[in-house]
């Protein structure tokens, strides 16, 4: 859509500029420059710039609260912030960011890209390195993304699955557990760290005691693959939510927040 309003506006300009011209070279009037027909060249030279500056990356999604055309199929990746700057463009005095991604795709490729949108002053703090988001791309061109504004929670979370089997985070059959499982809360009680680390992320070792619906308590040990930023997350004492199968209280499932950088 983006190209399409570009196109069709500059095509326009260059009609009223070349009618004008036209008019000007055909007239037998003195004066056949001068009249109404200045009105359409000065209307293009002020519109065309306005029509391409209000197509830029992120501001049609700014306007419409989705993703562009382009985009809006796109296959949905997981992309880590690595770098955000202002571009100095702004809409009703919110500034437009480019956000340096990188992406890891469906299919578990990791590449480089970037995305431009325009971001709240309230919500600017929010996007720090290590931050990870939803993003669409197209396979046959890396170089840009968007930030999935779908709100298609299921998508972003299937991509997130499928990365953390890939990276031996978890399994399926702890998903499954995450999917169907009793939420509870848990305390835990004790914590080691076997010195085993993939990706970055450290293994931790827990002792938990779990509360059932009814108020009992069972204990359990789980083991999790946490960025050192979350091992606060769960400290000795801290309660932490939990997922679990009545049938088999031995598999206990974290649950914890995806996005813990400081």
């Amino acid at each position: 859509m983006k190209n399409q309003i570009r196109y069709t506006v500059l095509a326009l300009g260059l009609l009223a500029v070349g009618y004008y011209v036209w008019h000007g070279l055909t007239s037998d009037d003195v004066f056949g420059w001068v009249g109404p027909q200045m009105a359409l060249p000065i209307i293009a030279v002020t519109i065309v710039p306005i029509a391409f500056a209000f197509t830029g990356d992120g501001i049609i999604s700014a306007f419409t609260g989705n993703n562009s055309s382009e985009f809006r199929h796109g296959l949905v990746g997981l992309g880590t912030v690595e770098g955000v700057r202002q571009t100095g463009v702004y809409l009703n005095e919110q500034p437009q960011v480019r956000i340096d991604f990188r992406v890891e795709g469906a299919d578990g490729k990791v590449f480089a890209s970037h995305a431009k949108m325009i971001v709240p002053l309230t919500q600017l703090a929010l996007l720090r390195p290590g931050v990870v988001l939803p993003v669409r791309y197209l396979p046959a061109n890396l170089d840009k993304v968007e930030v999935d504004l779908s709100g298609d929670t299921s998508a972003a979370q299937e991509a997130m699955n499928a990365a953390m089997i890939r990276k031996g985070f978890t399994t399926p059959a702890k998903l499954d557990i995450a999917r169907r499982g009793l939420s509870a809360q848990a305390v835990v009680r004790s914590l080691s760290v076997p010195g085993e680390i993939r990706d970055g992320y450290t293994r931790l070792d827990l002792v938990l005691v779990v509360t059932r619906p009814d108020g009992t308590t069972f204990e359990t040990r789980t083991e999790k693959f946490l960025p050192p930023t979350a091992v606060a997350l769960v400290q000795v004492g801290r309660i932490v939510g939990v997922h679990y199968l009545p049938e088999n209280e031995q598999e206990v499932v974290l649950s914890l927040p995806v996005n813990t950088a400081n």
